[in-house]
């Protein structure tokens, strides 16, 4: 049965809420913890149980943290690096050009120049050189280091790794082959013989394990490590910018991170967080829509290693030009991410959105922003989707997936198979690269591969609701209880909530397609609610012309800091006549 009767809302969606057994379970959590009833739905819901509220409330490093050794080649990874450091080698990184890079090889220097090493930063042009490890950059590195450690990268570059020549560590997320390079370690989580237990980890996760199973070996030496606690900003940057679960170990790092970085140490951070005018404590929302995106510009349309650069900088001065200079990138990487996005849309429309997979191709589309438009397609059309700009013979793209559909495995199946000529990545996002006249074959066998995993089976995206507020009862401080159950992420979304039977008191354009609007409820409550691009769909047409009538919406609770004062409003996402 449909909640609060929706089967189908203004934007087409039917509201699921939550089971009978998750609102008894919710309301003994909420008894015995003394936690709001909605607190207690929303805990049951995530599958936590009455006893296990007090930690999962309090995530701590200390008893979420894994062994490092756990890992597979993680000793000796650690005892190599170790190594290089003890004997003042050359080391080189070699890092991705997204934020999980960027920042996997900023915690790399920082940890060395705190041990008394500056090592040599190299990150590939995602035009000229495209994801990865390649064979002239790795020579090059070779002839001039004794080890280089690969972050966020590497778990596919047997040809690169052996034309090092030189000892080659390796620490990523991405999903491994049927066999590794021949590297020293390649520490990964999502290597084939894994447990899994791990594999939510970004490459950041896997790095900040690593240097602590180092700093375990200076204590055995009676030598103190640097402090990887201070660290955590950059872990929990990485962590939510690559869209890594926020489950398990990966809560205490982000909770943790977002501690540490609201004590603004981290001269690049700080310059990041003034430029995009954070003026706020941050929070997950900062990390991923404010941070992530200027951190990316710089590999999305600018220097590859801007934002490794930015991260690293422990110079005020130097950290205010590189924020400037990647302010000023993520302003032309949207400008030019809107112009494909119109482009891709509408091709994917005219090519049909029914099947397993959304696609489209395009001559000259910028390969950094590709896959934020991919993302875009995604999310409108609730499909996997893949796009991919073209230059002579060649075309390279990136893939974005919905839940329950594991792209990267289909896509690594194609290049096994020879239809690409590269390609991988993990679940829900992955990377390729075709030869011009493979294109439509390709696209059409992987639209084959989803479709047997289901994609092609969901209709609009049901809109899963966690619970009913009455609109004055909506208050900061029950926002603020409901915090306690973030950091909330990729498979842990903040709570959504339905107030039955509102009615438009007030409403008012704002831009040219928000709507802002002000609620009340039978029970006489009020709250201030904003919905954002109402007027590109029917939601602000509907209640714009209200017409007095009483409707259930749907939204996010969020705490309105304007002006100096706090109050509750509400995010709205969806609506329908009561």
């Amino acid at each position: 049965m449909a909640f609060l009767d929706v089967e189908t809302s203004a934007t087409g969606r039917r509201w699921v809420g939550p089971t009978m057994e998750e609102e008894r379970l919710g309301e003994a959590i909420a008894q015995l913890n003394n936690v709001p009833a909605v607190l207690g739905t929303l805990l049951a819901k995530r599958g936590v149980t009455p006893e296990e509220v007090p930690e999962y409330l309090t995530p701590s490093l200390r008893s979420l943290m894994p062994d490092p050794s756990t890992l597979r080649d993680m000793d000796t990874a650690a005892e190599r690096f170790l190594a290089a450091v003890e004997n003042r080698e050359r080391i080189a990184v070699f890092a991705d050009y997204d934020v999980d890079g960027g920042s996997s090889a900023a915690l790399l220097i920082v940890w060395l120049r705190q041990m008394g090493i500056t090592p040599t930063l190299y990150i590939p042009d995602r035009i000229d050189e495209g994801y990865g490890p390649n064979d002239e950059a790795m020579a090059m590195l070779g002839a001039d280091h004794d080890l280089i450690v690969t972050v966020d990268c590497g778990t596919l570059s047997h040809g690169p790794v052996r034309a090092a020549g030189v000892d080659v560590i390796v620490l990523d997320h991405h999903l491994g082959g049927e066999t590794l390079p021949d590297a020293v370690a390649v520490v990964n989580p999502n290597r084939q013989d894994e447990s899994g237990d791990l594999s939510y980890l970004c490459a950041a996760g896997v790095v900040f394990l690593m240097l602590a199973a180092v700093n375990r070996l200076l204590r055995a030496k009676g030598v103190t490590g640097p402090d990887l606690m201070a660290m955590l900003d950059l872990v929990a940057l990485a962590t939510v910018a690559d869209v890594a679960p926020l489950v398990g170990f990966n809560r205490a790092l982000v909770v943790q991170g977002l501690k540490v970085m609201a004590q603004r140490k981290r001269a690049g951070l700080v310059a990041l967080g003034e430029v995009a005018r954070m003026n706020t404590a941050p929070s997950t929302y900062h990390l991923g829509y404010l941070l992530g995106p200027r951190i990316n510009a710089g590999g999305r349309v600018g220097a590859a290693d801007l934002g490794a650069r930015l991260l690293a900088t422990d110079d005020p001065a130097e950290a205010a030009a590189l924020a400037e200079r990647l302010d000023a990138l993520n302003t032309e990487r949207r400008d030019i991410e809107a112009t494909v996005l119109a482009q891709a849309s509408e091709q994917a429309e005219a090519r049909g959105v029914e099947r397993g997979l959304v696609w489209a191709a395009g001559e000259g589309w910028h390969p950094g922003v590709v896959g934020i438009v991919a993302s875009r397609l995604k999310e409108a059309f609730n499909r996997p989707a893949v796009v991919i700009g073209l230059d002579g013979d060649e075309g390279k793209g990136s893939g974005r997936s919905v839940n329950g559909v594991d792209l990267g495995s289909a896509i690594s199946k194609l290049a096994r198979d020879g239809l690409l000529l590269k390609g991988g990545g993990h679940k829900m996002a992955a990377g390729l690269s075709v030869a011009r006249g493979m294109l439509e074959p390709a696209m059409e066998r992987l639209t084959e591969l989803l479709e047997k995993q289901g994609a092609a089976n969901a209709g609009p995206a049901d809109l899963r609701i966690d619970g009913l507020v009455a609109a004055g009862s909506a208050t900061v401080e029950l926002i603020e209880s409901l915090e306690a159950a973030g950091p909330f992420g990729a498979a842990s979304p903040a709570p959504r909530f339905a107030i039955p039977a509102a009615r438009v008191a007030f409403a008012k354009r704002a831009g040219e397609s928000h709507l802002r609007l002000t609620l009340t409820d039978a029970s006489g409550g009020r709250i201030d609610a904003i919905a954002f691009r109402a007027f590109e769909g029917p939601i602000g047409p509907m209640l714009e012309n209200h017409g007095g009538k009483a409707f259930h919406v749907a939204g996010r609770l969020e705490i309105d800091e304007w002006g100096g004062r706090r109050k509750a409003k509400l995010k709205l996402e969806d609506v329908a006549e009561a």
